[in-house]
């Protein structure tokens, strides 16, 4: 992740205050309306703030892999407790954090 100034330490500590919000909300079974948008902005955040150049692709690939397990995984654990809800939860931070990279990404390959 992205080190140095206080926007990226800000972005690093919203990627891991996320992913441990994510985890506790669903397990808890709460993580839905306001706390999925809360989660999506966190997202956000970390896609456009928290990727640095080289950590593009180990992240892009790490992320694909996140959502598609996520998605698979929360239909396969249909029913069983806490998982599925923590499996959505971290899809609402993966995916518009990926979506924002690899799109930052296709921009500088263009560029380039």
């Amino acid at each position: 992740m992205a080190k140095g100034n206080t926007l990226s330490k800000v972005a690093s500590w919203a990627f891991l205050a996320g992913v441990v919000l994510a985890v506790i909300l669903g397990a808890m079974g709460a993580a839905s309306g306001t706390w999925i948008l809360v989660l999506v902005l966190i997202g956000l955040i970390v896609g456009l703030l928290n990727v640095t150049g080289k950590e593009v692709t180990p992240f892009l690939l790490s992320g694909a892999v996140l959502i598609i397990a996520s998605a698979l995984g929360g239909s396969v654990f249909t029913g069983v407790m806490y998982v599925e809800d923590i499996l959505a939860a971290l899809l609402a931070i993966f995916t518009p954090a990926t979506v924002i990279v690899a799109i930052k990404n296709v921009f500088s390959l263009a560029r380039n």
